[in-house]
């Protein structure tokens, strides 16, 4: 049997760690008058309580996990987490009912970006900062358990980025507690730089605030309901781009380039597809606006925000592109499921599997006009093993397989042919608005029946997690050890 002691009491610290948090908001709201200060302070105690009650009953325990607690403590930790996010959404002056509000938490802790709250524009500002924050400690949460934990486990490919494994000149530091601190305080650095630049181009500090948080993240929470459109301003358009494709590359590479190695960002090829990549799609979508776009740098603007904001996962919109026509909405359709690197705040498939499947695909190509030829796949000039190639080919059948569970499950709940299958897509890939009418960038998924916001809630936390992360719990031979 499984000890679940050390499981709860990782996952008391987190809810502890959550609950304080709380109080963050809740200082914004007792600054600026608003009742919902008590929520959040009502929220916060909630949380910390159980959090703590759990790091009591099962202190002293050891934490080495084995490889099953780890399954677990991934998956309950953001559950978990969500579940408690939801508290502060479920009683403020909003009157979201509790599915809503785990809706607006699961889609802001997995960075996803999708939204059941109208009226942004006069939301209290501690909802406004809770949305935030929300997404960038799931930001973080991402980063740290694609470099610590998801090697580990051997989950769709990301075997590949296993530090252990690697010789002891390649590790970029020592301990891997190290090597997570580095990365917080990088990501804590962009995030004050975006902030900054954000504030210099026209936005409030609190707004500056708000945005460089979900933006960092690659999240997509915005103060208005007109997301970064609000603004009108090609200075803090172009400021958000070069942040989303920031929060996009490798982090663990930021730390080497920081540490001497300037050259590590550009050398790896993963970072080198997912630009080629951007920027390739940039073109097709351009090339279809050329004529019917307001002129050329308002064109590139639009083009650029919008693209980059699709394939990163982070949902803003600065045009409702649905109106571009039909090549344009199946592009973007299709651009949801790119992603960025491993090691980043980003979502979606991510480039690097495309890389080892387009590697497996030209072995397999070249052993059929020379089957006694010797053919061996790269990745960043290394022969990728076998192990890896598995498993990522494994993540794509799994992938195409629960994306197509869910689009008959929300056509099931009476959700049309667009809804569904974009509604799926934003879900498993994490990335924010859809296509159509209903959920499309200018609209929100409240109007959705309660079936259908759970069945995409589900949808979120399994693209986060890798889909393998989830999956594994439920069969039965996990359990039985």
């Amino acid at each position: 049997m499984i000890d679940f002691r050390p499981v709860l009491f990782l996952a008391g610290v987190l809810l502890t760690t959550l609950g304080l948090t709380m109080l963050i908001p809740a200082v914004a709201d007792a600054v600026t008058d608003n009742p919902d200060w008590t929520v959040f302070l009502a929220s916060a105690f909630v949380t910390a309580f159980v959090g703590g009650s759990l790091i009591l009953t099962n202190r002293g325990v050891s934490l080495a996990l084995s490889v099953r607690q780890a399954f677990v403590l991934t998956t309950l930790s953001w559950i978990v987490i969500a579940a408690f996010a939801a508290l502060p959404f479920s009683f403020s002056n909003l009157e979201l009912d509790y599915t809503d509000a785990f809706f607006e938490a699961m889609s802001g802790i997995t960075t996803t970006g999708s939204t059941v709250i109208a009226g942004l524009d006069t939301a209290p500002p501690g909802i406004l900062l809770w949305r935030s924050l929300l997404q960038w400690l799931g930001g973080i949460g991402i980063i740290v358990m694609a470099i610590a934990i998801l090697p580990t486990l051997q989950v769709g490919g990301m075997q590949l980025f296993r530090m252990e494994s690697s010789d002891a000149s390649d590790k970029v530091l020592p301990r891997m507690a190290q090597v997570t601190s580095a990365i917080g305080a990088i990501y804590l650095l962009l995030s004050l730089i975006c902030f900054g630049a954000l504030w210099s181009a026209g936005m409030t500090p609190f707004e500056a605030a708000a945005h460089a948080m979900t933006t960092i993240a690659t999240g997509g929470f915005s103060t208005s309901d007109a997301s970064v459109g609000h603004f009108d301003s090609a200075l803090i358009d172009w400021i958000v781009i070069v942040f989303m494709l920031l929060g996009s590359l490798p982090f663990l590479l930021y730390l080497e380039t920081v540490r001497g190695k300037h050259e590590a960002l550009w050398r790896d090829t993963q970072v080198r597809w997912f630009l080629v990549t951007v920027l390739a799609c940039l073109l097709a979508i351009m090339a279809w606006r050329w004529n019917a776009g307001p002129g050329v740098a308002e064109t590139l603007r639009q083009c650029a925000f919008n693209v980059v904001s699709i394939i990163t996962g982070t949902g803003y919109s600065t045009a409702d592109y649905n109106a571009w026509g039909s090549f344009a909405m199946t592009a973007f359709f299709m651009f949801m499921f790119i992603g960025g690197c491993a090691g980043s705040t980003s979502c979606g498939i991510k480039i690097f599997r495309y890389q080892v499947l387009h590697q497996a695909a030209k072995v397999q190509i070249g052993r059929l006009w020379q089957p006694h030829g010797v053919f061996v796949a790269y990745y960043n000039r290394k022969p990728i093993p076998e192990s890896v190639t598995e498993a990522v080919m494994t993540f794509f059948f799994l992938f195409a397989l629960v994306f197509a569970a869910l689009t008959l499950a929300l056509t099931a709940l009476g959700l049309d042919f667009v809804t569904s299958v974009s509604g799926a897509a934003t879900a498993i890939a994490n990335v924010g608005p859809a296509l159509g009418d209903i959920i499309g960038p200018s609209s929100t998924f409240a109007s959705l029946p309660a079936a259908a916001k759970w069945v995409l809630s589900l949808g979120m936390l399994l693209g986060r997690l890798e889909l393998l992360t989830v999956l594994v719990l439920l069969t039965p031979g996990f359990w039985r050890g």
